[in-house]
């Protein structure tokens, strides 16, 4: 009975993380597009698509030493 509420919740959590790299994804490229499209970026800008990169990268470690496939 544990190992069916582990697998529920290994499942549940990995939809989680899905979504998160997902919204962490768009967010990186909208900060990306800005930087590219910006003439003169400002230090602010390259830090918060540095640190968007970072929090994408992160997360899609996490995801595949978790071994978390998507479905499509």
């Amino acid at each position: 009975m544990f190992f069916r509420r582990r697998n529920w919740l290994r499942k549940e959590f990995d939809e989680k993380l899905l979504t998160q790299l997902d919204d962490l994804k768009k967010d990186w490229q909208q900060q990306k597009s800005l930087l590219e499209k910006s003439f003169d970026p400002s230090d602010e800008v390259i830090c918060q698509t540095k640190l968007a990169e970072a929090k994408y990268f992160f997360l899609f470690k996490e995801a595949k030493q978790r071994k978390i496939k998507l479905k499509r």
